[in-house]
């Protein structure tokens, strides 16, 4: 009973499951993250205590622990699964040739982007959350100046450039991960799935527009005067 088990759990179906699973849970972060981040254009205090209310929350712990354990997961997953393609097929990537219609640019560069943006969280959270430390007082509030921060930083046209490439490394790991993942679940049928290529394509091209439009606010019109 126990080797059937380890075998199922161990089987590709499951893992590509299970990376589908977080996958879909940390775009529903990223979708919470962008309206949060928003409000930094309504006003420094707003985000502020935005910020605020999520630190000084003792389930922020609780939280970080969960988000930490969807991106391992996932990215665990991913290296796994590819790892396993390769030693099914150890001929070099450059002899393979296209196999069907699905093959596209966005498939065949999972790995890569995906590993674009691996680097760029770190980098992020090293400059954001781990970043300068400013301090202010909101209505009689005493928190951090998260606001400064990152207006100081994407005072940079340099940082603000990279930020946009990360995403759209991201846009790009989005525009057939998402899609992907729902076929991975079980949804894939000539009725719907172009609809779920389409919605794929439509959400990775907000989330990059939107995150996007961040650092370039920050430059224009905070930090670039």
């Amino acid at each position: 009973m126990s080797s059937r088990l380890t075998r199922i759990v161990g089987s590709s179906i499951v893992k590509k499951q299970a990376m589908a699973i977080t996958g879909l849970l940390l775009c529903g972060f990223l979708v919470t993250h962008l309206a949060g981040n928003f409000l930094i254009i309504y006003s420094a205090d707003a985000f502020n205590q935005y910020a605020y209310a999520l630190t000084s929350n003792p389930l922020i712990y609780v939280a970080e622990a969960g988000l930490a354990a969807l991106f391992l997961g996932h990215i665990g997953m991913a290296i796994k699964l590819t790892l396993e393609n390769h030693k099914a097929r150890p001929q070099k990537y450059y002899m393979k040739k296209p196999t069907g219609r699905g093959s596209t640019f966005a498939s065949s560069t999972m790995p890569y982007t995906g590993m674009i943006t691996l680097i760029f969280l770190v980098i992020h959270l090293i400059n954001f959350k781990f970043g300068p430390l400013y301090m202010t007082t909101v209505d009689g509030v005493e928190m951090r100046d998260l606001y400064r921060t990152v207006v100081e930083y994407f005072a940079s046209p340099l940082n603000v450039l990279w930020y946009i490439i990360a995403m759209v490394a991201l846009g790009i790991h989005l525009s057939h991960g998402v899609w992907s993942a729902f076929q991975s679940l079980g949804f894939n049928h000539p009725s719907y799935t172009p609809t779920l290529r389409m919605a794929s394509k439509a959400f990775a091209v907000l989330i990059v527009v939107g995150y996007s439009s961040l650092p370039i606010y920050c430059y224009l019109i905070q930090g670039g005067h």
